[in-house]
């Protein structure tokens, strides 16, 4: 009899165990099964991949727009230049987040988009025709911000379009900014359709260095600290105390840093959602893991909290007036309200996502959550 009883007691400790494993009901669930290979080849296949030709396509174009303006320098050339420059600049939102593999060896974001363009360096590049684009030290001296100088940096169009007519090193630096970006990004996308796709998929294990580890890291420190932080925070004085207005993106131009801040924005709730980069179908994606997952936030699925809160986020900022406009306010509070709606998402993903995932993130931040 003693032997019995202490059986049963021995089974209804093991259950009771089983049943705390699963305590945290939904919230922490046990063995779920994801398919990463899935996850990581519509990213690669669908969204990143596309992405990129689709950019090494709207940049040749560009290259096109610049030979001809240089060419017949006129209002109309230049104002087809401006308006593909921002084509290809909308459409660099779509694949900035991606710095991952061949972005990151060559260091595409660094190379492409770092504003605000130092104005005296492009100017003494340009004096002095000799210059090397591919040193660190010209970063803030090319890419889209230093086009955003040469094409809208004067106070009339005429003296733009004097000062190409008049200096042929201020049309071969045009050019020169051009070629580099074609050949950085070319080398991108080339890399992922020659090795790096199959790497990128095979990789689709659970570690710090495995593909959906190391993705999920680098689109969370994209939001973070150039989405955010870049397109809003630093600007507004967030982390600063004092707005600086002379940050927003495409300074020169004035009117258009409210626009690449919502396709940026757009660009990644639609990864997160997985939806493929030409607008169709959506396929496997952080939200879809996280619905296998199972994993609820105060009572709600969380992949319908963060997708509520990029709508609102998105609608905050839509409300808004010209960036630079809003930034002349003192305190410039409806820009600090709808900032404030974008800081929302960052725990959202950094945190409840990721640990729902069993994701570490891999760097620091030092403005916090």
């Amino acid at each position: 009899m003693k032997k019995i009883v202490a059986l049963l007691v021995i089974v209804l400790a093991i259950y009771a165990c089983s049943s705390d494993d699963n305590a945290g009901g939904s919230d922490t669930p046990n063995n779920v099964m994801f398919d990463r290979s899935a996850l990581l080849e519509n990213w690669a296949d669908n969204i990143i991949m596309p992405g990129y030709e689709d950019f090494v396509n709207q940049a040749t174009t560009l290259e096109e727009a610049i030979d001809t303006f240089n060419a017949t320098p006129s209002q109309a050339t230049l104002d087809v230049l401006r308006n593909t420059w921002l084509t290809t600049y909308t459409t660099w939102q779509r694949i900035s987040l991606f710095e991952i593999g061949p972005a990151e060896t060559v260091g595409l974001r660094l190379n492409i988009n770092i504003y605000p363009a130092d104005t005296d360096q492009i100017t003494t590049n340009i004096d002095n025709g000799t210059y090397d684009l591919s040193l660190s030290s010209n970063r803030t001296a090319k890419g889209f911000p230093a086009l955003d100088f040469l094409l809208f940096g004067e106070d009339s169009d005429a003296t733009i379009i004097a000062q190409f007519t008049a200096n042929p090193n201020a049309q071969q630096y045009l050019s020169d900014i051009i070629t580099d970006i074609i050949n950085l990004s070319t080398q991108v996308r080339d890399e992922w359709q020659d090795n790096f796709r199959d790497t990128f998929v095979a990789n689709d294990g659970s570690s710090v260095t495995a593909s959906a580890d190391r993705m999920v890291n680098d689109y969370i420190f994209y939001y973070e600290r150039f989405l955010r932080a870049g397109k809003m925070g630093i600007p507004g004085g967030v982390f600063s105390g004092t707005p600086n207005p002379q940050n927003i993106e495409a300074f020169h131009n004035g009117t258009i840093s409210k626009q690449l801040f919502l396709e940026g924005l757009d660009a990644v709730q639609d990864f997160f959602n997985g939806v493929a980069y030409n607008g169709g179908a959506q396929g496997e994606s952080l939200s879809s893991y996280l619905d296998a997952l199972n994993t609820v936030k105060d009572g709600v699925d969380l992949n319908t909290v963060i997708n509520n809160q990029f709508n609102t986020a998105r609608s905050s900022v839509q409300a808004l007036g010209l960036f630079a406009t809003e930034l002349e306010a003192a305190p410039p509070t409806n820009f600090l309200n709808a900032y404030d709606q974008v800081q929302v998402i960052v725990p959202l993903i950094k945190v409840d996502m990721v640990s729902a995932m069993s994701i570490s993130i891999d760097f620091s931040d030092a403005d916090g959550d």
